[in-house]
């Protein structure tokens, strides 16, 4: 085979830059191999945005005396996975593309994986447990590397106590730390305190991480952010103030994502004062002056002058709500612009409508096609521009979708998922909702004044165009609210993971807890489980049996969720499915899983979506959902191409 000519190379390139306006990460092929049984071997690679239709691919089998051998007998023009049924001794594999005769350079070899998951050392810490995770080329080398949250006695909120000290640690694939960031005792652990940005922000290949930072925080390099000595924790036995932080100095700090070293700090904006400020009308509509409302913080990173990263950081979901976004340029960090309902008190008639608009999580999307992200803040939304877009007056929940849930109409559609407790009943906000992303209208609601605890938007019934939805009263929904039959149990994991667009649902083993399902150490998010829900002994993908109702079992594994979820989930290796970022059974490693169930259908990336690949980036916030992409998937998926003239 010959190599690419120079001009197809050129012309891959101009099509890279006319289609990427926006900052673009550079994307590997994310050759995956592995032994499923005797000499076979399953591989997905990626599909580029930037390929040409038509393009095939060669996969080679590199076997242990260091010899390619060509798997395929002609380009492979269907989805970007296959078997290999004779693997024989190989070692590990590589991909190239073909077009129009030429070949470009082949990847770099990828090992072979014996078991359908990547086993990744991680340094444990006594009396800590792995969290959430993030993942971003830390070093420039093309891959991913992994940040981890190690977490230890974590609160809600709600709750009083001392907490750990918020660990990051940096990992590459093979179980190798780069570095460790100690947040500091100044910094509670939980839920609602600790998001941590891993993105390149500034353009140089390497993504940095950002979070929020404190008196005492220890960077990558052993550095001391402020004052080392400084112990800003309320310690009140007995009182709901106990081992909160609600005196000293907050920052907000960029780390180098390579070596950990903080790079620049800055004062926290906006600060916790006054600590009774922050309530509304969103949650149960209440209020308190010991520092549950002031500290639920939420984050992302938008392009929001759609050419550049930003990192969003916010404070307050139930009344006051504070944004602030932050841009990090050539060595320096800077405030873009401030959005600031301000403080209200009760019974906040003189509340914006913006505020207690909050929810737990939040989703970053270009809703109005102009380019430029905004900040669907679950109620509300931030324009790019940092003002208010529109506010729906729905108030706080729990859950938020933010995708193309019905192909017929323009644009996308969100589906919510609201909380009406104690108070907030006199507001007769619905239990479920969707709306129409740029604009706010309502197309449909339903159960005003019922408390709808979780709800899920994914496409798991394909007789039925778009997205199916569910929480709340009622069964299962079609894009219209009506009623199509019964709804699954499970209601807050979805993933890409057999052959079809359907979705399929994600249920975490009962390893995933420490207590109870529902107990503190559970976590908030799994607190309140649908009525007769049993959580699994094992690590389960199922698949709607839209027939019969039910879920049927499709794969199991022993990996441990977090708490109510993956560590991460996402299109992270191979073709368009998505992996899971899981936790081995001992707590000694992390183990990436990746499916080897075949598939009729081939798929640019999901990663090359913006919207998707900034849900990876917030997907650690809070209560972690899926990334959703910005287009309906099955409207998507390619037939296979024909061969190049």
């Amino acid at each position: 085979m010959t190599r690419f000519p120079s001009t197809l190379a050129a012309l891959l390139t101009l099509c890279a830059t006319v289609t990427a306006e926006r900052q673009a990460e550079h994307v590997t092929r994310g050759l995956v191999a592995v032994r499923a049984e005797g000499e076979r071997v399953f591989a997905g690679w990626r599909l580029l945005a930037s390929d040409p239709p038509g393009v095939g691919f060669n996969l080679y089998r590199v076997t242990e005396s260091g010899e390619r051998e060509l798997v395929n007998d002609s380009p492979l023009l269907g989805p970007t996975s296959t078997w290999d049924a004779n693997a024989g001794d190989a070692v590990g594999y590589e991909v190239s593309a073909v077009y129009a005769g030429a070949e470009e350079p082949r990847s770099a070899t990828a090992p072979l994986w014996e078991h359908d998951y990547l086993e990744i050392p991680i340094d444990p810490i006594d009396g800590y447990r792995p969290g959430d995770a993030s993942v971003g080329d830390l070093d420039g080398d093309g891959q991913f590397e992994i940040v981890l949250h190690q977490t230890s006695r974590g609160r809600d909120n709600g709750s009083a106590g001392v907490t750990g000290e918020p660990v990051l640690d940096a990992y590459r694939l093979d179980g190798t730390r780069l570095w460790r960031i100690n947040l500091g005792k100044n910094i509670r652990e939980g839920q609602h305190y600790t998001q941590f940005m891993v993105y390149d922000l500034d353009g140089d290949g390497r993504a940095e991480v950002a979070c929020k930072t404190a008196d005492g925080t220890t960077d990558g390099q052993g550095k001391v952010i402020g004052d080392p000595d400084k112990d800003w924790r309320t310690l009140e036995e007995g009182s709901q103030r106990n081992g909160r932080i609600l005196d000293g100095p907050e920052y907000f700090t960029i780390f180098d994502g390579q070596t950990g070293a903080a790079l620049a700090t800055a004062d926290f904006v906006p600060d916790r004062d006054p600590i009774d400020g922050w309530g509304g009308i969103g949650g149960n509509a209440g209020n308190d002056s010991y520092g549950n409302r002031c500290d639920r913080f939420l984050a992302g990173v938008a392009y929001l002058d759609g050419e550049r990263p930003s990192v969003v950081m916010s404070r307050g979901v139930y009344g006051r709500t504070a944004i602030t976004a932050w841009d990090w340029r050539d060595g320096k960090l800077s405030i873009r612009w401030k959005f600031d309902t301000g403080p209200s008190r009760p019974p906040y008639r003189d509340a914006s409508p913006y505020a207690g608009m909050g929810g737990h999580g939040l989703s970053v999307g270009d809703i109005d096609a102009d380019g430029r992200d905004e900040i669907v803040y679950q109620a509300m939304v931030v324009d790019d521009n940092g003002e208010g877009l529109y506010s729906t007056g729905l108030r706080h929940g729990d859950a938020m979708y933010l995708t193309d849930i019905d192909p017929e109409r323009p644009g996308q559609e969100v589906f919510t998922i609201q909380e009406n407790e104690e108070h907030a009943e006199r507001f007769q906000t619905p239990a479920i909702a969707m709306r129409d992303a740029q604009s706010g209208e309502l197309l449909w609601q339903f159960s005003p004044t019922v408390d709808a605890p979780t709800g899920m938007a994914a496409d798991i019934d394909p007789r039925f165009r778009g997205l199916e939805m569910w929480g709340g009263p009622g069964g299962l929904r079609d894009v219209h609210g009506e009623e199509i039959g019964a709804a699954p149990r499970n209601s807050r994991w979805c993933v890409w993971w057999d052959g079809d667009p359907q979705r399929e649902l994600f249920s975490p083993g009962r390893g995933a807890f420490r207590g109870r399902p529902g107990s503190q150490q559970a976590g908030q998010a799994t607190r309140r489980p649908p009525r007769n829900w049993r959580w699994p002994a094992t690590t389960r993908v199922t698949k709607w049996d839209w027939e019969n109702k039910r879920d049927e079992v499709i794969y199991e594994c022993d990996g441990i969720a977090t708490e109510p979820g993956p560590a991460l989930q996402g299109d992270l290796l191979g073709d368009w499915r998505e992996e899971l970022l899981l936790v081995s059974p001992d707590r000694q490693s992390l183990r990436l899983y990746t499916t080897t169930i075949p598939t009729e259908y081939r798929l640019s990336t999901l990663l090359q979506d913006p919207q998707y690949r900034l849900g990876l980036v917030w997907q650690n916030v809070v209560y972690n959902k899926p990334p959703q992409p910005s287009f309906f998937l099955a409207d998507k998926l390619e037939p296979a191409p024909q061969p190049a003239e």
